[in-house]
Order: C-alpha cells, then sequence, then structure tokens
C-alpha cells in the first residue's frame, strides 16, 4: 500500500510539474552571488579528473565514454545505463575530480559541461529534476563554483543562477515526492545548502531541517545503523550529515544537537562493521567499501568509544575471540519500502581471522542490476537454504514479498568464549520448518563450531532438501581431506584450519566474490547437503585451528 501510495504520488507530481505553466512560475529574481561560500573538502581522484577532460566518466573501476552531445543527447542520457550512473552523471559529484585534477583545462571542462547540462535541461522534467537529484546537483554546484564559475564571464554566471534558482524553487515544492532511502537525504543537502548559501532564503532551510528531523527518526535506527542494514549507505548518509553539519556552522547557524546525537551514533555503528583490516562486512549489497574515505569521515564524526558487540535494532552480532572476528546477521528484513535491494541472509554469517578474510558472502556489484538480483540470493551467503528456495521471496520489483515474521536472538559471552543463538521463521510458510543456528566462538579464537537444527510444527509432507553453504574468500586455499569428508583450508600467511562437519555429504564447489570492484573474482565453497525426512534434523560443523 505504502509502494503504490508513493508511485501514485510519483505520477501526479510528473503531470503537475512537467508543463509550460509551471516551468513560468519558477522564474523570479536571480541571485547574483552566494553570500555564503560552502566548500568541499572531501578528497577527489585526480585520475577520473583527467579521464573527465579526455571525455570519459570514470566510476568504481567502470569507464562511460562520452558522446557527441547532439547525437540525440547521448552525451548526458547514454543508452543502457542503470541508474547509479546516471546519479553520477547528473548529480555533478564528479567535481570533485576535476577540482583534484586541478590546472585551466580541468576548470574548463567542468564549466563547459555545466554549461551544457544546463542548456540541455533548463526546464523541469521528470528524470533529471527528481529530488535526489537536484539536492546532489545544488550541493555540487555551490560547493564547487570558486572552481569552475568565479572567473567564468557574467554570461555563464547569469546562466548559472537563474538555472540554480529555479532548480532550488522547483525542489523545495518537490521535497516530499523523493524516493523513499537515501534519496531523501541528498534532497534535502541540496535546499540546506541553498537555503544558507543564498540571500532571503532561510525557509528553505527551516524546510529541509524539519524534513532531516523525520528522515533521521526514520532511516537511522536507535543503535546508528542505516534502516537497509547495508554498511556503504550508512557510510553515505552520514557523510552527507557530516556535510550539512558543516555548511551550518559555516553559515553560523547552530547545529540541532539531535543532529550531533545522530551522527555519534551512525559513526559508533559504522565502526561496528570494519573488520580488523579496516573493510566493511559484505552484506545486504555493501562492498568492503573505499579505506581512505571511510577513515575520512569517521574522522570528520569525532566519535569515540569501543566497537560495539552488537546493533540490536540493525540486528547483526559481533563475535570476537583472539584474532577471530565473526559477523552474523541476526535481524528483520527491512521495512518496505526500505527492503529494495535487502538480502535473503537470515542467519549468515562471514568468519576473518586478523586480516584474512576466510568464510565470506558472495557481495554485490556497485553498477550491474543483474549480478545485484543474483547476489541477493540466500545461495550467496553462509546460511542453509531449504529446497532450493530462497528464505526471503525476492520479487520482480526488487522488494521482498514472503520473508520472516520472527526472529529470535541470545547470546552469551563469557571470558573464554562467546555462544550466539538465534532462529527465523522464513520458511515457514513454505513447509512449517523453523531454522535455528548456534554458532560457538573460543580456545582463543582457533575454535569456531556451528550447529543447524531444523524443527517442523506442522509435520513434514515430504523430505527437504538441505544446503548448508560456506564461501571461502579467494585468497584462502582449500583441499578436501579424509575421503572428502573434511577439508583443509591455507591462508596467505601460511596458517591452516581443518573444516570438519557431523550430518551431511560434504562437496566442494566453486562460487564467486564480489565484494570489491566490478569483477567477480573466482574461488571456493564448501557446501553440505542433506535431506530432513522427519519433523527434526541436526547439522554440526567446526573450524579449527591447525597446530603448527
Amino acid at each position: 500500500m505504502i509502494n503504490l501510495l508513493s508511485h501514485i504520488r510519483t505520477k501526479a507530481s510528473h503531470l503537475a510539474f512537467n508543463n509550460i505553466l509551471y516551468n513560468w512560475s519558477l522564474g523570479g529574481a536571480v541571485p547574483h552571488g552566494f553570500i555564503v561560500p560552502l566548500t568541499d573538502t572531501w578528497p577527489g581522484v585526480m585520475e577520473r579528473g583527467r579521464w573527465l577532460c579526455s571525455g570519459a566518466f570514470a566510476m568504481d573501476g567502470e569507464m562511460l565514454e562520452m558522446h557527441d552531445e547532439h547525437s540525440c543527447g547521448s552525451f548526458w542520457e547514454p543508452a543502457g545505463v542503470g541508474d547509479n550512473w546516471l546519479f553520477h552523471m547528473h548529480g555533478f559529484s564528479w567535481l570533485r575530480d576535476l577540482k583534484a585534477l586541478g590546472g585551466e583545462e580541468a576548470r574548463l571542462q567542468a564549466r563547459n559541461m555545466v554549461k551544457s547540462w544546463a542548456k540541455r535541461y533548463g526546464a523541469c522534467q521528470p528524470s533529471f529534476w527528481r529530488s535526489d537529484y537536484i539536492g546532489a546537483r545544488l550541493a555540487n554546484w555551490i560547493s564547487f563554483y570558486d572552481f569552475f564559475g568565479e572567473s567564468a564571464e557574467e554570461e555563464f554566471q547569469d546562466r548559472f543562477f537563474t538555472i540554480l534558482i529555479r532548480q532550488a524553487r522547483h525542489l523545495s515544492r518537490s521535497l516530499q515526492t523523493c524516493p523513499a532511502g537515501l534519496p531523501v537525504f541528498y534532497a534535502i543537502k541540496g535546499l540546506i545548502y541553498a537555503g544558507i548559501a543564498l540571500e532571503g532564503r532561510e525557509s528553505w532551510l527551516e524546510q529541509a531541517l524539519d524534513l532531516l528531523q523525520q528522515e533521521n527518526r526514520k532511516q537511522i535506527l536507535p543503535d546508528g545503523g542505516h534502516i537497509s542494514r547495508n554498511s556503504e549507505k550508512l557510510l553515505e548518509a552520514l557523510q552527507i550529515v557530516i556535510d550539512i553539519r558543516m555548511a551550518l556552522l559555516a553559515g553560523g547557524y547552530p547545529v540541532p544537537v539531535a543532529l550531533e546525537h545522530t551522527i555519534d551514533r551512525m559513526a559508533q555503528a559504522l565502526r561496528f562493521f570494519r573488520y580488523a583490516d579496516k573493510s566493511f562486512a559484505v552484506f545486504h549489497g555493501a562492498q568492503e567499501g573505499d579505506m581512505a574515505l571511510t577513515d575520512a569521515i569517521l574522522a570528520r564524526s569525532n566519535a569515540r568509544g569501543k566497537v560495539l558487540k552488537g546493533l540490536p535494532q540493525t540486528g547483526f552480532e559481533r563475535m570476537m575471540m583472539g584474532r577471530s572476528q565473526v559477523m552474523m546477521d541476526c535481524g528483520m528484513p527491512p521495512p518496505s519500502p526500505y527492503d529494495k535491494g535487502a538480502h535473503a541472509s537470515p542467519l549468515a554469517f562471514e568468519f576473518i581471522y586478523g586480516k584474512e578474510r576466510i568464510f565470506i558472502s558472495c557481495g554485490s556489484h556497485p553498477l550491474d542490476p543483474v549480478w545485484q538480483d543474483s547476489l541477493r540470493a540466500t545461495a550467496a551467503h553462509n546460511t542453509m537454504t531449504m529446497n532450493y528456495r530462497n528464505s526471503c521471496e525476492i520479487r520482480p520489483d526488487h522488494h521482498l514479498g514472503r520473508k520472516p515474521r520472527k526472529v529470535t536472538l541470545d547470546r552469551q559471552d563469557t571470558k573464554d568464549a562467546v555462544l550466539v543463538e538465534a532462529t527465523h521463521d522464513g520458511y515457514v510458510p513454505l513447509n512449517g520448518i523453523t531454522h535455528r543456528r548456534r554458532l560457538y566462538l573460543g580456545n582463543g579464537g582457533h575454535d569456531f563450531r556451528g550447529e543447524e537444527n531444523l524443527t517442523c510444527s506442522v509435520g513434514v509432507q515430504n523430505p527437504a532438501e538441505i544446503v548448508l553453504r560456506f564461501h571461502l574468500h579467494p585468497r584462502v586455499l582449500v583441499s578436501l581431506i579424509q575421503g572428502g569428508s573434511e577439508a583443509l583450508l591455507r591462508l596467505p600467511g601460511g596458517a591452516g584450519w581443518r573444516f570438519l562437519h557431523d550430518g551431511g555429504r560434504l562437496a566442494l564447489e566453486n562460487s564467486i566474490y564480489l565484494g570489491e570492484g566490478t569483477r567477480p573474482r573466482k574461488t571456493k565453497q564448501l557446501v553440505i547437503y542433506g535431506t530432513m525426512s522427519g519433523d527434526y534434523a541436526r547439522i554440526k560443523w567446526a573450524l579449527q585451528r591447525e597446530a603448527r
């Protein structure tokens, strides 16, 4: 129902905004400059700036060649690219890379691209005047104006401020039509920047701050996690609210106490998701992330304190013993509409020893929607599947249908060990079966054990096929031993681990890893196959450090 109402509201806004009369209404007084200079201080990438000057956009290691802007608009609307590419292009975040490159060539390239965009999209239209697109574009145009605009001719500046104020007026009117989730933060940021930088626009600042307070309550959970349960989206949101805090301070406005507290909580949650290698756990569409950017964002958050053991509202537990760390997904799937892109991964875990990842999720792709949907499947995670079905239904609209209604958690910590027990009922609507997983970490982190218990409350009608997967990081070497009943794992540093199990049949199969970049890496997975014929089944397994 929420998605339907949102769709109707969006369609209605397109009809209301996309006409000559409405475009006329965006006119009015045009500012001649900014009363408060706002600047972007995040590091750009010089190499991406060079590619832009050579005629290509670059993002996540992929290249997108610019075509002649007169050839059917392909310069700004290339065929066959997804929303991530379009948001990158039309949001103008690449201005940061041109400024990092520096020099007159980069300055003129930025100016010409702003001029090209303004010429083609000067009138309001649904696609690239969407609230989040405008918000990102306004914030970047304002932040980098000192780089590309201050030295420009008067004609450029007049045109620039005319199109800028028209977008800001539209953003103020259309803010409530923004797609749910992170797009709202981008829209809010843009209106805040316009409200601070332009004279007499305090009402926009107040409007945006009111909405920011509402969205922080909706999207940022009490433990600091983002409602999507994706650590990279949390990083993105934290960067935006830090920018908002900096803009308020630059404009001489007080920073709301609630916003400071939100930043503190978000930073603590972000630190929770980082392993010893300073990269993220790979859950719900996140990849390992940009280590340098994460360091910079955390440094500016000014957050302090110990790394948390768990995020109860976001639904993750962290087990630590010696050099071993386990991250376990113990939470409910995100509610609609924030479940778009969420993975079907209840009770999945990752295991890392020191800075070496051993058991990992398969990851996600930053740009390709086909890969993204494929890697949302339960089989792409270290957890159990029943009858080769996902534990959550992934619908064609990318939201979740059937999903767990109840997830339980119990944790016990002692000086020498950690035990986490969790259950989910995602398969109950299909066959009445509940999955209970117990994970134990002890012996200084050298003894990691699991127990999978399956119970059926309605009586098993047909035998259920059980598949339990353990995806390995590409750096881990693996071989089956003891006639195929055990496996030996070897880490790059030479450390050996033995994998044992009780129940089912062990197999070694191919897998892939997309935890970083856009190129899938070949790897392996250990798979335990079993059958549940009665109302109860159990499989035990263990990973133990080999003595040197």
